[in-house]
């Protein structure tokens, strides 16, 4: 069964306190994601390492390691020449997640791969049976063609200073009109506050200024909403002026 961590608004840092409570004999994998979506946080170092404590902490204490699932698609979309913590690095039962769907910017390709930590229980067995159960699903089925232009772009990215650009317009818009939002580490989305309880109200609200946004609610927290800036700069441009209405839509 699928519990999830309460968030922690208004950083969105993980509930480390809650996680640690949930975690019981029964749990055998946690998920996380880092960048997140739809947050834009990045995990610290910081909470990487308590995680890892308290996994390695809880994995004696019950007689059987807790894997770590790392889904990282967003993870070389980061802005601020920041570089984001690799969580296989501090907790080696952990198997990481990529899509270059996201890094190249190839969106509907499902081309991506697991990468299991050398070090994880059963690293060799683990291999074997990620290869099974892709092929079992029919995910491991991309044209060649793909896949040979993707393994000559593996340490390349997609346009990554429009991405920023985009950010910093947004972040700066939305805090000059009073929006409570965290700056946005990395992914192209960004997630402030609502400016009012009903999130669902609010994205109705700001469709008649012709904004399209997604309320939290599908994300596991009410009252804030999912701004995606993987678009035209300019379009980000000229969405300023409409954020600018609704929120004087507010203040009447």
């Amino acid at each position: 069964m699928l519990k999830v961590v309460p968030p922690q608004p208004p950083t969105f840092q993980p509930n480390l306190d809650a996680f640690e409570e949930m975690l019981t004999e029964n749990v055998t994998c946690i998920l996380i994601n880092t960048p997140n979506n739809p947050t834009g946080v990045v995990y610290s170092a910081e909470t990487l390492t308590r995680l890892a404590e308290i996994l390695t902490a809880k994995s004696k204490e019950y007689g059987h390691n807790i894997f770590l699932v790392s889904d990282e698609p967003y993870r070389d979309i980061v802005f601020d020449g920041k570089t984001v913590p690799y969580p296989a690095a501090f907790y080696p039962h952990t198997l990481t997640c990529l899509s270059f769907s996201k890094t190249l910017s190839l969106p509907g390709e499902r081309l991506g791969y697991v990468a299991v930590n050398p070090a994880c229980e059963g690293a060799d067995i683990l291999v074997d049976i990620l290869a099974q159960i892709s092929r079992f699903t029919g995910h491991n089925c991309p044209p060649s063609i793909i896949q040979k232009a993707v393994s000559r772009c593996l340490d390349a990215t997609s346009d990554l200073s429009v991405y920023e650009t985009n950010r910093n317009l947004l972040y700066d818009k939305l805090t000059e009109l009073g929006f409570e939002v965290e700056r946005p580490g990395g992914t192209f989305y960004i997630f402030p506050k609502a400016l009012e309880e009903d999130a669902n109200a609010f994205c109705m609200k700001a469709r008649e200024f012709d904004l399209l946004l997604v309320p939290s609610d599908t994300f596991g927290v009410k009252g804030y909403v999912r701004f995606a800036y993987c678009i035209d700069t300019e379009k980000v441009k000229r969405s300023l002026p409409a954020l600018e209405k609704l929120a004087a839509a507010y203040r009447k």
